[in-house]
């Protein structure tokens, strides 16, 4: 496989749409939460707002630390499997939260989830780029994701 963007074009927009779909998951997450914490459990001000974020934060800091060690020893498509699955519960755990504890802890998945997918499609599209096009890479993933989040605006 010869590692240039043009050679590479369709696994390169694919992992961009992947990147893409991780941001969209956790910025759908942001508008949600805050919502769902006021009148679903009573919660106002910043505690728990500081709470999930925190928990995401942490197991997604702690992860990225992981990532690329797991991705050199067995590979980035079984870390980013992982890191999908790793998302299953998530939603199943919001919807059926008996009390903010739940959330937090589907947070803490997310976090994980996000840290896994994100890191690895990264490093993969690193992969497929060479030097010279390292820099392409990088202008081309953050010029499409932040015309997304433009759009979503």
């Amino acid at each position: 496989m010869r590692l240039r963007l043009r050679e590479n074009a369709a696994q390169f927009t694919l992992l961009v749409a992947v990147n893409a779909l991780v941001g969209g998951m956790v910025g759908q997450q942001q508008t949600v939460l805050p919502l769902l914490a006021e009148r679903d459990f009573g919660l106002t001000g910043y505690a728990f707002i500081f709470a999930y974020i925190a928990a995401f934060g942490i197991s997604k800091a702690a992860t990225n630390y992981l990532a690329g060690t797991l991705s050199d020893r067995y590979g980035r498509k079984p870390v980013l499997v992982a890191g999908w699955l790793f998302a299953i519960p998530v939603p199943l755990l919001i919807i059926w939260a008996p009390s903010w504890g739940w959330v937090v802890l589907a947070n803490v998945l997310l976090g994980i989830n996000q840290s896994l997918r994100w890191s690895t499609t990264v490093m993969m599209k690193i992969d497929l780029a060479d030097n010279d096009d390292l820099v392409a890479a990088q202008f081309l993933v953050n010029t499409t994701l932040c015309a997304l989040g433009y759009w979503a605006d």
